[in-house]
């Protein structure tokens, strides 16, 4: 009998240390600043730009579960960057015209915000209407881009979001 009760009494103590090692775990994410964000980079590094095109992508998932396709165009002063360019311009080119389903999003970013928008144009140009519902597109760039890309993205039916480059 007596070793009946200390196996009980050893079971509810032992789901109690289960029970708040469980509660400590939920607690310490929420108990965690979330980093600032990244400024753009004042150079054309791509060491630089990566990380804060994907700072500013994990950023702006919104409600999206997958994972986000990503373009990314290097500065012009790339020793191959009119071929980077071209090859870009055709696997955006296909992956638009194909369309992309609900739920997912691409992101486009480059030091080159005038190139990466006029590839974005010339690619949403083969996009049939409607063929981007409920998927969102991002573009990271200069301000003064972001109307031309939003009129070319719009019959796509993406959610876009533009987030300027700063």
């Amino acid at each position: 009998m007596k070793s009946t009760n200390r196996l009980m009494l050893a079971a509810c103590l032992g789901m109690s240390v289960v029970s708040l090692a469980a509660c400590k775990k939920e607690e310490a994410p929420a108990q965690q600043a979330e980093a600032a964000p990244m400024t753009a980079p004042t150079g054309t590094e791509d060491a630089a730009w990566k990380p804060y095109l994907q700072d500013v992508v994990g950023r702006n998932m919104g409600t999206i579960s997958n994972s986000p396709i990503m373009y990314y165009l290097p500065a012009e002063t790339d020793s191959d960057f009119q071929g980077k360019y071209d090859r870009l311009a055709e696997q955006v080119g296909n992956a638009v015209q194909r369309g992309v389903t609900a739920g997912n999003m691409v992101a486009f970013g480059s030091p080159a915000s005038a190139k990466m928008a006029d590839l974005i144009v010339a690619s949403f140009a083969k996009a049939e209407p409607g063929s981007f519902n409920g998927a969102r597109v991002l573009f990271v760039g200069a301000a003064v881009d972001n109307d031309r890309v939003k009129a070319a993205v719009a019959p796509s039916g993406a959610e876009y979001v533009f987030i300027e480059a700063k």
